[in-house]
């Protein structure tokens, strides 16, 4: 190998890792493994390094157990100042299968903080967060940093979706959202105790949800707003496909930003591979990212083009 090659690859190696910043390899703690309907899951484990760097938005690549040796991502849920992440995710397959068995008191190995993370901008205080099914993490973890964010008198609005029960008890909502549906009045507890006004769609019959897409309930509070109200709007969502394609033409319909963190199956989950690549529009173009470590987050124009 030459050593100009070799340059180049240096090079080539240092531009992912500026990009991705430090991910670290952390011998984590099952501190609580909830169980809920539906093969649903709240995993939380004492991981002080990966806590204290993790942003909205970013990821861990965990080792299921130690028979299979291909870990699987998992947004973050939560990362708390005494060094605990929580993860929400249900049974897909084998690796998840495992680990909804580990026990209170083992260890997971996890790699991460991984990827770019959501960023709200203060010109815009009034974020709408839409999460559906195992997409609903990541809302949370933003909602409650803006909750400890002094950049701005910040107002968020969290929506959240599914087809199957939440993996919590909704309640009345004690936070009221000027323009909501009167008769969409269910909240995440967790939420509604930090002050932040949240409300819940359901592909179900529930008392107090929006019997729909979250999509659509997000679309049905933008139409009540003043123009001046809606220009302080930005959006942020993950989920499905489907319900992130209908997330931006929400926001495009509206002439808001977006942002979206986009879910795709992955093998090494730091950018090695390619193999979670998808087709973004850069200014030079269409090209190929990397959904781990060029991602998760992308603007949502970008990725969803007309």
């Amino acid at each position: 190998m030459t050593s100009a090659v070799r340059n180049t690859e240096n090079k080539g190696t240092s531009a992912v890792a500026a990009r991705r910043g430090s991910i670290l390899v952390e011998e984590t703690e099952i501190i609580e493994q909830q169980v809920f309907a539906a093969s649903q899951f709240v995993l939380r484990v004492r991981a002080p390094r990966i806590a204290e760097q993790a942003r909205p938005g970013s990821f861990t690549h965990i080792c299921c157990d130690p028979r299979l040796p291909m870990r699987r991502p998992l947004s973050i849920m939560r990362a708390t100042p005494g060094g605990e992440l929580e993860f929400y995710y249900k049974i897909l397959g084998h690796g998840l299968e495992l680990l909804s068995q580990r026990k209170v008191g083992e260890t997971l190995s996890m790699m991460g903080p991984i990827g770019q993370p959501f960023e709200a901008h203060p010109q815009r205080p009034w974020p709408l967060l839409i999460g559906g099914g195992v997409g609903i993490p990541p809302m949370l973890f933003l909602a409650e940093s803006l909750a400890h964010d002094d950049r701005a008198d910040w107002q968020p609005l969290v929506l959240m979706g599914a087809e199957i029960p939440f993996p919590f008890n909704p309640r009345t909502a004690s936070v009221a959202v000027p323009g909501m549906l009167k008769n969409v009045t269910a909240a995440m507890p967790l939420v509604d105790d930090w002050g932040l006004a949240s409300r819940l769609a359901a592909g179900f019959e529930a008392t107090g949800c929006y019997r729909g897409h979250v999509t659509n309930l997000a679309r049905h509070w933008l139409k009540s707003l003043s123009r001046t109200d809606v220009a302080k709007i930005e959006v942020f969502a993950c989920g499905p496909t489907p319900m992130l394609v209908a997330a931006a033409s929400v926001a495009r319909e509206f002439q808001l930003p977006c942002q979206v963190s986009l879910e795709e199956f992955m093998a090494c989950g730091i950018g090695g591979c390619a193999g979670c690549t998808v087709q973004v529009r850069t200014d030079e173009g269409f090209a190929m990212k990397r959904v781990c470590v060029d991602g998760p987050v992308f603007d949502a124009y970008s990725v969803y083009t007309e």
